[in-house]
């Protein structure tokens, strides 16, 4: 027999300190010479980044003291590379590129290779030593610049410039022979989900010849270039309107399998791979409606056949051999694996689960998608997650609190990906709708880009209708409806609260409330990318002003809680304080943590465990509901006691 419990005060098994420990992260796998390396995060160690390997059992091989990240474009990715010379990464403290000959103590320690003032990201070992990487140039401040450039191995050595023209630069990647060499660039005002370019080159000691652009262009994203064994050239490209697997035989592109299904996502880290080549082969994500897929594609005729896995979700698809593939695998009901598949026998393995906290199947919210109308005749998407706790039932005629999340981006997406930071909310008692807003990815260019000049109002008024559409069936409090969100979701949930009364709280994570003080003050990557969701600064700075959710505090009445980071380089706390202030001075009850040593984002577990707890503190106050747990109070500004 289930307890009955109010919505909200529900008994949960997972706890914000399990949240911090399920917060290990797995990312940028990779294969070299057979054997599997990839990054995982360490909350408890401040959240640095270390490299792991398969080889010879489950090993770490960064040292004490390291941290395998890169701030190329802030957002970082593939900041490490094996080779024949050893295991190069980028340290965080400093940039430089290090390298490691020895794969643990009491082998040498890492060994800084390139100078001060440049980052490095997306490497390939180089034909006779050295490497081929992205580089991001700082030496002057004022004007960073990115290029392809080649290392020689040799200590000091800043890098050879082999492509420099472009403002910014990706996917380096050589033939199998060594004498080519393929990679993305772009420039302002584009983002790389809006135009990219691919060329190819011959590659010579003095440089690259032949230099020719083989896909791509204005309106064409293309990502992910890979080479074949016999030499053919396969990527991505959306001139569809979706990312399809494309290749070059003799000089024509041609699509492989053409499709209304997303086979990759946008560039927001470096090093990304949603496919593999295996021989005659591709394996494959596709993303379409009805969900994702891996798929075993022939990449002469294009038939495809779909495996049959539990899984719903790959990333950093990588081929050990000719018949199976590692990834990095999601579901809804476990956390995410490095996984090992036979792709002829659709067998599977996992070979590493590095946050094995499970739940009972009847405390596991499992996501439901659904589709709803929204302003202008418009369908949006979310998916949808109902209060789930075996232990416990709420009085009867009593609908749940809901939390309308916005993910960041704003081109992320909802991936249905089983989710401690969900079933956390769940698990207590709450709804949670994951929206996919006008803006998303997953959907197809058009969709993306119906947040083109309209930031600040698709979005908003998808969320709006995710939460009216909801308390309008039944499934939950209209009463108790709270919008959170991080980063450019930060900012959909403060122009959701200054444009409408649907939501009685806010979470703002290191949100943006002036997007005039963003277009002036930001990082080289996204200096732009205002042009294309609200238009060129300074020319549209009406259009800034009237978007921006410090401009309309005067419908601003919702309770507000903000989480930022001390040190965040993409939304700089000065915005956070501006709307805490102003919210302060016209008396709208709101709560603000600064997190030290933060950037975008939370990596260390006790600002993890930190800012959940506050969050359930926060919405207890508002929503009048005790939670269980106990929590150390956050003390909100304006609040009647």
């Amino acid at each position: 027999m289930s307890e009955e419990r109010p919505y909200g005060g529900w008994t949960s098994p997972v706890t914000a300190a399990s949240l911090a420990q399920g917060a290990i992260a797995l990312a940028d796998l990779r294969v070299f010479a057979g054997q599997l390396y990839w990054l995982e995060s360490r909350p408890d160690e401040g959240g640095r980044l270390v490299v792991m390997t398969l080889a010879d059992g489950v090993r770490q091989l960064t040292p004490e003291g390291f941290n395998a990240r890169t701030r190329v474009h802030e957002y970082g990715g593939a900041p490490f590379v094996v080779g024949p010379g050893g295991l190069w990464f980028s340290h965080f403290r400093d940039q430089k590129l290090y390298r490691q000959r020895g794969e643990a103590a009491p082998e040498p320690q890492p060994e800084p290779m390139t100078p001060d003032g440049y980052r490095y990201a997306d490497a390939v070992p180089a034909p006779g030593g050295g490497l081929i990487a992205v580089r991001e140039d700082h030496t002057d401040p004022a004007k960073v610049r990115n290029a392809i450039v080649r290392l020689s191995g040799q200590p000091g050595d800043a890098g050879q410039v082999l492509f420099g023209t472009s403002d910014f630069v990706a996917y380096p990647r050589l033939s199998l022979d060594g004498r080519r060499l393929a990679w993305i660039a772009w420039d302002f005002p584009a983002m790389p989900w809006d135009a990219t370019r691919l060329y190819v080159a011959d590659l010579a000691a003095s440089g690259l010849d032949n230099l020719r652009q083989v896909a791509g262009g204005a309106e064409v994203s293309v990502i992910e270039p890979q080479w074949a064994a016999d030499g053919a050239l396969t990527w991505l490209s959306d001139e569809s309107g979706f990312w399809n697997l494309y290749d070059d035989r003799g000089g024509a592109a041609r699509p492989i399998l053409p499709r209304e299904a997303e086979f990759g996502g946008p560039l927001w880290t470096l090093g990304q791979s949603h496919y593999a080549l295996m021989g005659e082969h591709i394996v494959a994500t596709a993303r379409e409606t009805r969900g994702q897929s891996l798929l075993v594609i022939d990449r002469i005729t294009g038939t495809a056949r779909a495996l049959a896995l539990s899984y719903t979700g790959f990333a950093s698809i990588q081929a050990l051999d000719e018949t199976r593939i590692a990834a990095i695998a999601h579901s809804p009901t476990e956390t995410a694996a490095l996984v090992m598949i036979d792709v002829a026998t659709g067998a599977s393995e996992v070979m590493r689960r590095p946050s094995p906290i499970t739940l009972a199947a009847g405390d596991i919210a499992v996501p439901e998608p659904i589709s709803f109308p929204s302003a202008g005749g418009r369908t949006a998407h979310a998916l949808f997650y109902p209060p789930t706790n075996a232990a416990f039932h709420a009085p009867a005629g009593e609908a749940p609190p809901l939390i309308v999340q916005a993910h960041g981006g704003p081109t992320g997406s909802a991936s249905g990906a089983f989710s401690l930071a969900i079933q956390y909310w769940t698990s207590r008692g709450f709804a949670l709708v994951d929206v996919d807003y006008g803006g998303s990815a997953g959907y197809g260019r058009a969709y993306r880009e119906l947040l083109k000049g309209g930031w600040g109002v698709v979005d908003v008024e998808d969320v709006i209708a995710a939460a009216r559409s909801l308390a309008h069936a039944g499934r939950v409090d209209s009463r108790r409806i709270a919008i959170h969100g991080g980063s450019a979701g930060g900012f959909t949930v403060l122009a959701a609260l200054s444009q409408s009364d649907v939501f009685s709280a806010g979470g703002d994570f290191y949100g943006v409330a002036d997007l005039e003080a963003l277009a002036r003050d930001t990082h080289k990557f996204e200096s732009r990318y205002l042009d294309g969701l609200i238009g060129p600064w300074p020319q549209a700075k009406a259009v800034y002003e009237a978007r921006s959710p410090i401009n309309h505090l005067d419908r601003f009445t919702a309770p507000l809680l903000i989480l930022q980071g001390a040190e965040d380089p993409v939304v700089p706390p000065n915005q956070a304080h501006m709307i805490r202030d102003a919210l302060k001075a016209r008396g709208v009850p709101v709560a603000y943590l600064e997190f030290e040593g933060e950037s975008h984002g939370f990596r260390r577990a006790e600002n993890i465990i930190r800012a959940k707890e506050a969050e359930l503190y926060f919405y207890g106050r508002i929503f009048g509901f005790e939670p269980f747990d106990e929590i150390e109070p956050v003390e909100i500004e304006n609040l009647a006691e």
